[in-house]
């Protein structure tokens, strides 16, 4: 079994700025991708950022040029950073990674930002 445990969610005026980590525990080989989905309310999960594990990444229209995803292979975690945060960017955040081939979900990370 693999876990995943996200924190730095939280309470936020809008124009600033949070960071995410998600680190993985567990029966982990090698963890082929990583990622953060958002899922606010009345809306579809949807994807903000996914970084391989050799560093390429996928970034949603919606955050780039203002969102930051990286990982640090050695400690098993992936971070967002989060810049000149929006009221749309409120959501739930979910850390996701793929442990050979198999996605992995973590519990959520609440991120709320006021106008």
């Amino acid at each position: 079994q693999v876990q995943l445990v996200e924190s730095g969610g939280g309470l936020v005026q809008a124009g600033g700025s949070l960071r995410l980590s998600c680190t993985a525990s567990g029966r982990i080989v090698v963890i082929n991708s990583m990622g953060w989905y958002r899922q606010a309310p009345g809306k579809q999960r949807e994807l903000v950022a996914t970084i391989a594990s050799g560093g390429n990444t996928n970034i949603a229209d919606s955050v780039k040029g203002r969102f930051t995803i990286s990982r640090d292979n050695a400690k098993n975690t992936v971070y967002l950073e989060m810049n000149s945060l929006k009221p749309e960017d409120t959501a739930v955040y979910y850390c996701r990674a793929i442990v050979g081939g198999l996605p992995y979900w973590g519990q959520g990370t609440q991120v709320t930002v006021s106008s």
